[in-house]
């Protein structure tokens, strides 16, 4: 899907919903053009079709830090890890790992669907987990597991900033004691305050089709699953916005990295003067704050 038409389409509340096979299923995520370069590895973290991360590596043999990427799309089977591989690919010419994460959406496609609460947040966190595993194993023991930090945008930073609230979630809700921990976290033009996406209408009825209902009808899950309602996180967080963002407002990242750092947590606001998907748009001044902001992160 061009870049215009994305754009249209998640700022009519993201209605499109796939209806056959996901174009970001595994068999097809190892297939690359002159121009895609490394070939991600795929591991699987379940038996669906969506549940895979593909995993991208620089050349050489030293040890890499890495960076989990979670794409946006209001959570919807329409949107998927297609959206992650050119970000994935410019991170590895950074000299990073790169873990595209595949997730179960929310929607009708009979395969990549079946998500929402809790499945789609157990499902990134076992993405990650599996870095300790099979990550390990497809690169060669390479990864610093000390040194991972979430990039996720839209939808996919408040999967990011749940991902970083893991550590600090009550033993035995879904997500505790997280075998692989963020470092910090970069929030794309991120839906950070589900409760206030949702009374806004971000993304039309997206919040509420996520969360099983509405915030007041699903209270304790909202304060599961949002990341403003986990601060403190305990790690930095980064939310890169655009004032020209119609999609996802400002507000959402205005309202988090104010309340993070009341509580706390080191947290900055970095704007600019784009729309929604400027941020995962390689080579505009918002992807380049994206990715200073990671090259702080892995200091």
């Amino acid at each position: 899907m061009r870049r215009r038409a994305l754009l249209g389409v998640l700022s009519a509340g993201a209605g499109v919903l796939a209806t056959g096979c996901s174009a970001a299923d595994p068999q097809t995520s190892e297939t690359s053009t002159a121009e895609e370069s490394p070939v991600p590895a795929t591991y699987t973290y379940g038996d669906l079709p969506s549940q895979f991360g593909e995993l991208s590596l620089p050349a050489g043999t030293g040890p890499v830090p890495v960076v989990v990427v979670v794409h946006g799309g209001f959570w919807r089977t329409g949107y998927g890890a297609e959206l992650g591989r050119p970000l994935a690919q410019d991170l590895v010419g950074h000299g990073w790992a790169a873990l595209n994460v595949e997730y179960r959406r929310v929607g009708r496609g009979h395969k990549a669907g079946r998500g929402g609460w809790p499945r789609t947040m157990v499902d990134v966190a076992a993405a990650v987990d599996a870095l300790a595993t099979d990550g390990q194993r497809l690169a060669d023991g390479r990864l610093q597991l000390d040194r991972v930090v979430g990039l996720g945008h839209s939808a996919g930073g408040q999967l990011v900033g749940w991902l970083g609230a893991r550590p600090g979630l009550p033993g035995g809700t879904p997500g505790a004691d997280p075998a692989v921990r963020l470092r910090g976290l970069v929030a794309q033009a991120g839906v950070l305050d589900l409760v206030g996406a949702a009374r806004q209408h971000v993304g039309g009825d997206a919040v509420p089709d996520l969360m099983g209902g509405g915030p007041d009808a699903e209270a304790a899950a909202y304060a599961l699953a949002s990341p403003l309602a986990r601060l403190p996180l305990g790690v930095p967080s980064v939310c890169v916005h655009g004032s020209a963002d119609t999609t996802v407002p400002l507000s959402q990242s205005e309202t988090f990295t104010a309340a993070a750092r009341a509580a706390g947590d080191d947290s900055t606001l970095m704007t600019h003067a784009g729309d929604h998907l400027d941020p995962i748009t390689v080579g505009t001044p918002a992807w380049t704050l994206c990715t200073d902001a990671i090259t702080r992160l892995l200091a």
